[in-house]
């Protein structure tokens, strides 16, 4: 009989999400066991734990899934864990804190398709500025579009603090720059969308980022506005839930929240369903939604 495939699921958070929980399941997994409130220095213990108590043979049938709501601290959770593994037992790793890797994969992913198909123009040297960059998934749409050579701007809505934080955290991690700029005021957030010509927005549900007046004041240079807030007010007024790059009386294209959820579904359970039938141990992180995103989009 074959080894039944297995996730430990790691939050650091009092729950486990059930939309993790509910996509791992139907992407293959006969099993998934949530482990809360769980810290950095624990994760070595829980790994070897689930790679020692099965044969070599069954390891490929074995995964661990970090979640919680940090990308920093799951990415580092990620890393404990690949230096907990032993050959010949290594088993699949896969971080997806708060299905912001797989939600920012699958937004900048639909953003490069519609920028390179209505647009006739690449990632690379344009110029984007991520409205809500301190949440998990702005933080990862940043670092994501910064390594595909566009010129990134992080927007913090509380000053410039947090801001500058991350965007030192960014060049340190990941050898690439993105600029801290000040949106705590209508007018900077204006001023801002003006300068840019693509507005990632992915602020907290339920909170408007871009007005009809925004956009129109950027009218001669945003090329593209994606927002994947789906709880109204949604994050760019004007913009469809399932817009692909519906055009915006303002002359921008509009990428809606329930459009970039779809490519964020089958990415998250795509991710899953490798580590159920992959022949050799994975370790996936928001570079591999990224890349599974662009297959999918």
């Amino acid at each position: 009989m074959a080894a039944k495939a297995i996730l430990h699921m790691l939050s650091t958070l009092k729950h486990m999400s059930p939309f993790d929980v509910n996509m791992a399941l139907d992407a293959g997994f006969d099993a998934a066991i949530p482990y809360t409130n769980v810290t950095l220095d624990e994760v070595t213990a829980l790994v070897q734990d689930a790679m020692f108590s099965r044969a070599p043979s069954a390891a490929l049938r074995t995964g661990v899934f970090f979640a919680g709501r940090d990308a920093i601290l799951a990415l580092d959770m990620l890393e404990a864990a690949k230096g907990a593994l032993l050959k010949p037992f290594e088993i699949s790793l896969f971080a997806d804190p708060y299905g912001s890797f797989t939600t920012a994969g699958a937004m900048v992913a639909f953003v490069e398709k519609v920028l390179r198909e209505k647009k006739q123009r690449e990632l690379k040297g344009a110029k984007v500025v991520v409205y809500g960059a301190t949440g998990v998934v702005g933080f990862s749409s940043a670092v994501i579009a910064a390594l595909e050579g566009a010129e990134v701007t992080i927007v913090g809505y509380s000053g410039l603090d947090r801001v500058v934080k991350q965007a030192d955290e960014i060049e340190t991690r990941f050898g690439v720059k993105v600029k801290p700029a000040d949106g705590s005021t209508a007018e900077h957030v204006r001023a801002l969308l003006v300068e840019h010509e693509i507005a990632l927005c992915a602020a907290r549900a339920g909170v408007q980022v871009l007005s009809k007046d925004d956009l129109a004041a950027a009218k001669s240079s945003l090329l593209i506005a994606a927002d994947v807030n789906a709880v109204p007010p949604l994050g760019v007024e004007g913009v469809g839930l399932h817009d692909k790059g519906v055009e915006l009386p303002s002359g921008a294209l509009g990428i809606g929240a329930l459009a970039i959820g779809d490519i964020k579904y089958g990415t998250e359970a795509g991710l899953f369903k490798q580590m159920t039938t992959s022949d050799k141990p994975l370790c996936l992180d928001f570079r591999h939604a990224f890349a599974l995103a662009r297959e999918l989009v």
